[in-house]
């Protein structure tokens, strides 16, 4: 119990944690099962990636509406009803539809709002951290948030890559409501508590326009450190949330993989953010350049790996190196929240969470785009060097940032 004490911070996180384990599962599962039915019927990479866009769409058409809700509203309410929301949309929907009328069409309308209510859960999370912890385990909360993501990844695609082949898609995404109804009950006895300095009234009743206002020029006028963030975010998911979304399409051109093969292969990326998750735990209350050259390093390492996953048809070769994407994809997320979650006032986070997913799901979306264009249009090897570029771009905006950090300190850097 001291151990779990240790690493699960405190017994609201720990129910947190649990919850984000299911949900993360039940998020892997679904997303396979999405891109894995829309290529089966359509086989073209550029529209397995409408699925992606419809995830990130909602956070860039709400994003200002969404930062008023999180502060707003009871943050435990909004993690719930998303659950909930989420279940019902993917899993119980799918099963009241005949297998006639379940049409590529449809699907994209259920991901569509499915993407509205993951927009409200992810600012809501990370703005739920400075009610659990203490300021010096901001990154270390983030990082054991991630590992969850990283379980998700493991275990939701290999379940999901044998439900498909054994049963099909529909039938997975039914039973996998189940998780997700699972996940909002170990939410319940969830108490927040604000602590000592943290204790700020999130935004008032009243208006719409003031408090968004309010967030957006704490960004971009008030606040140096959060603006650069973004910025770098921006880049992050440009490369990132393309190589996630197109993944089963580079396993099947590269490799000649089908979908166990494929969900397996998928869970080796999320070995690889495991492995980065629990590293940052230990690094968590270094001071901001530090974290920032951690970053740098991972990005070039998962750049290079990139680079290597096009020379090889090597199965056991290609896992190795989806493991290492995996680790310079998991450092990010983390620090960039432990960093916000620093600076911003906890009643101000979910907007300041809502601008920072806006823009970044924005440059996803673009990403996805324009990585799948290029890999139907010059096929997969051509698109994931470009992947790999991004990240060495991160990498080296990462070392300009921590270099202007380590000169200014994060206390001017943020003001």
């Amino acid at each position: 119990m001291v151990q779990a004490s240790r690493w699960l911070l405190t017994r609201d996180f720990r129910l947190m944690w649990w919850s984000q384990v299911l949900s993360q599962v039940a998020e892997g599962v679904s997303k396979l099962a999405l891109l894995w039915f829309v290529y089966a019927v359509t086989g073209s990479p550029l529209k397995t990636t409408v699925i992606g866009l419809l995830l990130t769409v909602p956070p860039i058409l709400f994003g200002p509406l969404i930062g008023i809700i999180v502060d707003r509203f009871p943050k435990k309410t909004i993690l719930i009803g998303s659950d909930v929301a989420r279940g019902i949309l993917i899993g119980v929907i799918p099963c009241l539809v005949s297998v006639e009328h379940f049409t590529v069409a449809s699907l994209y309308l259920l991901t569509f709002l499915y993407g509205v209510a993951t927009a409200l859960f992810v600012p809501t999370l990370s703005s739920v951290v400075p009610f659990m912890v203490r300021p010096p385990h901001y990154t270390a909360a983030n990082a054991l948030l991630q590992s969850t993501t990283s379980l998700g990844i493991i275990l939701g695609p290999a379940a999901g890559g044998l439900g498909i082949a054994f049963s099909g898609s529909q039938d997975v995404l039914c039973l996998n409501a189940l998780t997700y109804f699972a996940s909002a009950a170990c939410l319940v006895p969830i108490q927040l508590r604000a602590h000592g300095s943290e204790s700020v009234s999130p935004v008032a009743g009243g208006g719409f326009f003031g408090p968004l206002l309010e967030g957006l020029r704490w960004v971009c006028l008030g606040r140096q450190t959060v603006l650069v963030l973004i910025i770098l975010a921006s880049v992050y998911t440009f490369g990132s949330g393309a190589f996630t979304t197109l993944f089963p399409v580079f396993g099947r051109h590269l490799l000649g993989l089908g979908p166990v093969e494929i969900g397996y292969l998928w869970s080796w990326l999320g070995a690889g953010l495991l492995l980065a998750s629990f590293g940052l735990v230990r690094v968590s209350a270094w001071d901001l350049s530090r974290r920032l050259s951690v970053i740098a390093l991972s990005s070039t390492v998962s750049g290079v790996a990139l680079a290597g996953l096009t020379w090889t048809q090597d199965v056991r070769i290609a896992a190795l190196l989806v493991a290492c994407i995996g680790l310079g994809f998991g450092t990010w997320t983390p620090i960039a929240w432990g960093i916000i979650q620093e600076v911003a006032p906890p009643g101000m986070v979910g907007r300041v969470m809502a601008v920072y997913t806006a823009v970044a799901t924005a440059t996803s979306m673009l990403g996805m785009t324009a990585f799948g264009w290029m890999a139907e249009s010059f096929g997969s090897v051509a698109s994931i060097l470009g992947i790999g570029v991004v990240m060495g771009v991160l990498a080296g905006g990462s070392v300009w940032f921590g270099k202007k950090i380590g000169v200014a300190g994060i206390g001017k850097a943020a003001v």
